[in-house]
């Protein structure tokens, strides 16, 4: 039996994730030492998009983590972990984290692509302290003079969908005027 037939069988046909049943791909769980469907999991077009782009995360998909962390594919669990693991900032998702049980290897397997726990993880903060996460909006408290673009973003202005830079913690990036800019954190605060 072919792997992609093998995978399609154990999910019933369903993402393994959010369980949609349209539009799924096969997505491989890195790293991954060999090619078998335990390293593999079924995964829809939705899922795979915000798992290849961390940006495009949308946190209220992802509370269906609540019924698939408790999967027993090891896969499926590794990837269940490091997505609860990036949305740590909600509180749903730490309370979901908190109560997931992994054994020793698959927790090995799950954190050998985050972040050491001894490595400061870069952390954005608004005007007012609040953390900011890839995906929240906020609103500009100044006029900035938009560097390069001939006109300036005025205070009040809202910027959703925001993203985060991973290695400056005081820059996020958003679109302004349907223009993609740079805002520094401290002239922003979460709505």
């Amino acid at each position: 039996m072919s792997i992609q037939k093998e995978i399609k069988l154990r999910s019933g046909d369903a993402c393994e994730l959010c369980n949609a049943h349209s539009d799924l791909n096969i997505y491989e769980v890195s790293p991954t030492p060999n090619d078998t469907s335990h390293k593999c999991i079924q995964v829809c077009e939705t899922c795979e998009t915000q798992l290849n782009d961390l940006s495009q995360v949308d946190p209220n998909h992802w509370r269906c983590l609540n019924d698939s962390m408790w999967s027993n594919v090891p896969a499926v669990q590794v990837v269940a972990y490091r997505m609860l693991h990036h949305l740590r900032g909600e509180g749903w998702s730490q309370d979901l984290l908190d109560m997931m049980y992994l054994d020793e290897e698959t927790t090995a397997w799950a954190k050998a692509t985050l972040p050491d726990e001894g490595e400061e993880a870069v952390i954005h903060v608004d005007s007012n302290g609040a953390v900011l996460q890839a995906g929240d909006s906020v609103v500009l408290i100044k006029d900035l003079k938009v560097k390069g673009a001939n006109f300036i973003a005025k205070r009040g202005t809202p910027v959703r969908r925001i993203s985060l830079v991973q290695d400056n913690p005081e820059h996020i990036e958003g679109k302004v005027n349907g223009q993609q800019i740079v805002i520094i954190t401290k002239y922003v605060k979460k709505s």
